[in-house]
């Protein structure tokens, strides 16, 4: 490798993870243990296309499993690759310890381009796929789940659903297999925002504490805060929404392929979104002003700068350059490890991808509780909390004389339905762990930073497993 390249993505996710194991008392051996990858599936099927054969190629990486089933998602790009897909496996292990999700980490891809192809060849590629993943035991609700990730969505999740339901037929649980699926095939409420809303959650928890406001220099909360945003995909698309319509945020900056949209005065999300739906680039939109090399958009001035698409699009190249105060990692790996030293070094502080876009496999975890189950969120509680929240208005209107005003009286009369739950659920698993993550920091003088620290919470908590495995 050249001095004056970066290191890969697997590479940096290696040397974060190295950096935290060296600042801790761990057993011999036991770091290298965690840190390795356990196994990685390549494979090479034929598709019957159009009266031809097509032969694919696809990876399932399995990081570790000291808690079954391993989880992650599965993207379909035509750079895809093995060591991008070890390397978000092993986020994936360390992203489900600190949120205190019970999985392990996984990730697999197909090399391939969807758009090329017609809804119909997917389905017939994607249920080859799950027959390929299944036969060689990487998929199953006890043993591999996928998920949506880039390319792939909620329909392919069902297919793969489906063909290994066909595949085993006496399987209660089979459609816990995957997860990101529709509501009506076993999804869950919240599912498709989930990992924007966690973003949200995360940032709003970093607001609560003064002493980090200050290391970043903000104060106050994130009404007016100048925010901008790097992909406007499904995670930066929801964190953008709901950071603006309803924390009061202004999107400043949205960047895409095509170029970024910029305009002080703060862009709508939505109106820039529904744009890109229908023209398919940014250019042209009306109000904001037009820069046709985005790259440049990332070093503009900003209080929050959320990288919500690919990997390492922050590097050594252009950290020197970055001047928001806050990172706020909503992609997978957004900033290299050169990058990470480089805004470190410029006071810049950064919320970690490791914690930040846990959303998506802790509310895939309540999707894979539901199934499991069989019973939706809130089906067996609702009415009896409506019936608790009458009795306490009536104790109220008794009490003051007079009745509630319709409002007041509609909150506390509404039980929790799955939306809610799912919510009430992610937000207190983001809070927790910023504070975990936060604690970790403080506590260890070894540690510099909140990555670091969020790699160092991951480790302690696997290694309790081990130490509990080989007792």
């Amino acid at each position: 490798m050249s001095p004056n390249t970066d290191l890969s993505f697997l590479e940096s996710v290696n040397k974060s993870f190295n950096l935290a194991a060296e600042a801790m008392d761990l057993p011999k051996g036991l770091a290298r243990q965690i840190r390795t990858c356990n196994a990685v599936c390549e494979m090479k099927f034929g598709v019957e296309l159009n009266g031809g054969y097509e032969i694919f190629t696809g990876w399932r990486a399995t990081h570790s499993e000291h808690a079954l089933p391993a989880k992650g998602g599965i993207r379909y790009a035509p750079f895809a690759d093995q060591q991008e897909v070890e390397a978000l496996a092993a986020l994936m292990t360390y992203k489900c310890s600190i949120v205190n999700v019970p999985f392990a980490g996984s990730k697999g891809a197909l090399s391939i381009d969807p758009k090329k192809y017609s809804l119909e060849e997917l389905e017939h590629i994607t249920r080859r796929f799950a027959q390929e993943l299944d036969k060689r035991g990487l998929l199953g609700p006890g043993i591999n789940v996928p998920a949506p990730d880039m390319g792939t969505g909620q329909r392919m999740m069902s297919w793969i659903a489906d063909e290994y339901q066909k595949l085993h037929p006496n399987e209660i649980n089979a459609r816990a297999c995957v997860t990101g699926k529709p509501v009506h095939f076993g999804g869950v409420q919240g599912r498709i925002e989930a990992t924007g809303r966690g973003v949200q959650y995360g940032i709003q928890e970093f607001f609560r504490h003064p002493d980090d406001l200050k290391k970043a220099g903000l104060e106050g909360n994130l009404e007016g805060k100048k925010i901008i945003v790097q992909g406007l995909g499904n995670v930066g698309y929801h964190a953008a929404k709901f950071l603006e319509e309803e924390d009061g945020a202004l999107i400043v900056g949205v960047i895409e392929r095509d170029g970024a949209l910029v305009c002080e005065e703060g862009l709508s999300t939505e109106s820039v979104y529904q744009y890109k739906l229908e023209h398919g680039k940014l250019e042209g939109f009306a109000n904001g002003r037009y820069i046709k090399d985005g790259k440049k958009a990332l070093e503009l001035p900003c209080d929050i700068l959320i990288p919500a698409a690919l990997e390492g699009v922050i590097s050594r190249e252009n950290a020197p350059g970055i001047q928001a105060r806050v990172i706020a990692e909503a992609a997978n790996g957004p900033v290299t490890f050169d990058g990470d030293k480089i805004l470190r070094e410029k006071g810049i502080f950064i919320i970690p991808d490791a914690y930040l876009n846990a959303g998506g496999v802790t509310v895939s975890y309540f999707e894979w509780l539901k199934n499991l189950s069989h019973v939706r969120f809130g089906r067996m509680d609702r009415r009896f909390v409506e019936a608790q929240g009458a009795k306490i208005v009536r104790l109220i209107e008794s009490g003051i004389d007079q009745p509630l005003d319709s409002k007041a009286k509609a909150d506390l009369l509404k039980g929790p339905d799955e939306l809610t739950l799912v919510r009430s659920g992610l937000e207190d698993t983001m809070c927790e762990a910023y504070q975990e993550i936060k604690e970790i920091h403080s506590s260890n003088p070894k540690i510099n930073d909140r990555r670091t620290a969020a790699f160092a919470l991951a480790i302690r908590k696997i290694a309790d497993i081990y130490d509990s495995m080989y007792l």
